[in-house]
């Protein structure tokens, strides 16, 4: 919510829009702070480069190699929501500039955390007969 305050904030009162402060406030003050990892803070910062851009004022300008990310024209309420539920139900790791390969490794990293939690409930020992 704090983002949206400053967006609204530096479009109010400022002719000119500040693209490289509002990336700094967004992404060092907003997120950063609460990122202890360097190259995470550098992600933080180059993803929302990508939205704080003059760019993003082109018409043709996408946020995904696709150009199923975009964004829209300005227009009403119902027009965003129309824009929304076009989009795609599950986003793929393009959403974010990454390779396709991100998902699958997500989906690795997630099969094996569930069997190592089946293999973990898995009795241990032998049992008594008797």
């Amino acid at each position: 919510d704090i983002s949206s305050q400053q967006l609204k904030m530096f479009l109010e009162d400022f002719q000119e829009t500040q693209w490289a402060a509002l990336n700094y406030m967004v992404a060092e003050c907003n997120y950063g702070g609460r990122v202890t990892d360097a190259n995470d803070r550098k992600t933080i910062v180059k993803i929302l480069s990508d939205f704080y851009t003059p760019d993003i004022l082109d018409p043709n300008y996408k946020l995904s190699k696709s150009g199923i990310y975009y964004a829209p024209k300005p227009g009403s309420i119902e027009d965003a929501i129309d824009y929304i539920k076009g989009l795609p139900l599950n986003e793929t790791p393009e959403v974010f500039w990454l390779h396709s390969n991100a998902d699958l490794t997500a989906l690795i990293n997630e099969g094996n955390d569930i069997l190592r939690t089946a293999i973990g409930l898995m009795p241990r020992g032998g049992s008594g007969g008797g």
